[in-house]
């Protein structure tokens, strides 16, 4: 027991004295890098006076047209990533926008000093090549230079470029530095403007038109989540952060913009975890004289459009699922998927009393407050949710849960509103808009007692909105996208926060 202690004792000293002389061994790197850069100002070479550089090529722009641009001169400019000085000559790599270039540099064709200011560069140093473009010996497209500028110096030290960056608490907080590790990050993101620009056209052509509603207001409605508080010093009022976009494009509806959609950030002042961020990218629109199933169509089409655009195919993988956009969605109420997954069939079931006997005897988790519609809701995140794996709508919720939905004429305990699953996620949710007034009103009192009753995501009434709402709303079709999960699945991403440019992270002291 005595020489175990001994020798964990003795590895722990080595560890602490190895972390010691690791954070010595950067410091003085950092040190040296902080000398060069005050060498290069002293003589008149600060790299941060350098305001422009004319690029006229990309690193996969000369790759994919080697054959027209051999012999030709071209200028690049990037990040070193990799640099092997060899006497009288040297290689480095040069990272882009679409890549990785290797250009050679050799003293007889730069000059004696920008040849010896260049094997002083570090890697993580910005420079602008100038140079013809040649293959090597080994068949590698490279640029031979002719000139190298310095146009930024890199006072921090990068991840080691063979392991890469994979702290994911330090990819999230440094994107910057993720996305120079990571060429598969950086495609993440292109993709996702991708999608985002795709989307925007398909609406475009169906005749949609894009505008931009209030963030800060004074009541934060159209879905169930609890708002971030302000206070507006100019007005000496306190307002909201919104949670949707619904309200404020409907206004739009009834003021006769018949199709309407807005891209946006909301805020939702709720948990993080691999589907949730507080703050997140909503896709709203609104289309006059259309119904819930005329959403799901256009639902249907423009998942199925944007991901031929943007991945070349309908059939995506996703995890361990291939998931395939091509063929028609599956079509199910609740009640139909809860009779399915679960054994019960809540038509049959009588009224709140009995949902509750059978909640108890399924193990199902309820409040007092909840009826009958919330019940089955519960037996659907419960027992349901997890099997919709391939493009699933479910439809026809119970009223209870959908504040904002027309009643299905032969069904009035449930209303014309439809969710969007695949792999086990809600993709959207979608609407036959509620335009009665005097109907509306009802339901947010309704709202109002759940607010009372501890809801803390209930709603409150809109008095404005209910003044439109009395003008007149035609029969609408509306529907929200949560584009982030859409991302998520285009882009094989795991977590929301793989989609995320910025995350929301917890502050590290030094951040406050």
């Amino acid at each position: 027991m005595i020489k175990v202690a001994d020798t964990q004792s003795r590895e722990n000293q080595n560890s602490g004295a190895d972390n010691r002389q690791q954070e010595q061994d950067i410091h003085q790197l950092l040190k040296v890098r902080r000398e060069k850069l005050a060498a290069l100002q002293e003589a008149g070479k600060d790299p941060f006076l350098v305001t422009k550089y004319d690029v006229t090529h990309h690193s996969m722009d000369i790759k994919n047209h080697f054959e027209e641009l051999e012999g030709k001169t071209v200028s690049i400019a990037g990040r070193i990533m990799q640099k092997r000085v060899m006497g009288k000559a040297s290689f480095c790599n040069v990272q882009d926008l679409q890549g990785s270039i290797q250009s050679y540099v050799a003293r007889d064709s730069i000059g004696e000093e920008p040849y010896a200011d260049f094997k002083k560069y570090d890697v993580g140093d910005i420079v602008g090549i100038t140079g013809e473009v040649f293959k090597t010996k080994t068949g590698e497209i490279s640029v031979h230079a002719a000139k190298v500028l310095l146009m930024s110096k890199s006072l921090q030290i990068l991840p080691e470029k063979f392991h890469g960056l994979t702290n994911t608490d330090i990819r999230y907080r440094q994107r910057y530095t993720d996305l120079i590790m990571n060429a598969d990050v950086k495609d993440t993101f292109i993709k996702r403007s991708k999608i985002i620009s795709a989307i925007r056209r398909y609406l475009d052509e169906q005749g949609f038109m894009e505008v931009e509603t209030p963030m800060l207001v004074a009541n934060a409605g159209g879905a169930a989540a609890r708002p971030f508080e302000t206070h507006y010093n100019a007005l000496d009022e306190d307002v909201k952060l919104r949670i949707s976009l619904e309200l404020y494009l409907k206004r739009l509806i009834v003021g006769g913009m018949e199709r309407v959609y807005e891209i946006g950030r909301v805020f939702r002042n709720e948990g993080l975890d691999t589907r949730h961020n507080p703050e997140f990218t909503l896709m709203e629109l609104y289309q006059a004289y259309t119904d819930y199933q005329g959403m799901m169509d256009l639902t249907e089409n423009m998942f199925r459009y944007v991901a031929q655009e943007v991945c070349g195919t309908t059939t995506v993988p996703y995890a361990e699922e291939m998931i395939d956009l091509g063929k028609p969605f599956e079509r199910l109420t609740m009640v139909e998927a809860v009779k399915k997954y679960a054994g019960v069939d809540f038509d049959a079931v009588a009224d709140t009393e009995a949902a509750k006997k059978i909640a108890d005897e399924k193990g199902v988790h309820y409040e007092a407050r909840h009826k009958k519609g919330d019940i089955l809701n519960l037996f659907f995140e419960e027992f349901v949710e997890e099997h919709l794996i391939q493009p699933t709508f479910v439809m026809d919720h119970p009223v209870e849960i959908s504040p904002l939905t027309k009643r299905k004429p032969d069904k009035p305990d449930y209303v014309e509103r439809f969710e969007l699953f695949i792999y086990g996620r809600e993709m959207c949710n979608a609407y036959s808009e509620l335009n009665d007034p005097i109907d509306q009103r009802e339901r947010f009192k309704a709202q109002e007692a759940a607010l009372a009753a501890g809801d803390e995501e209930a709603n409150t009434t809109d008095e404005d909105f209910m003044n439109a709402l009395e003008i007149g709303m035609p029969p609408t079709g509306g529907i929200g996208y949560g584009l982030d999960r859409l991302v998520m699945l285009l882009t094989n991403s795991p977590a929301i926060r793989d989609v995320l440019l910025f995350p929301t992270m917890k502050s590290l002291p030094n951040d406050k």
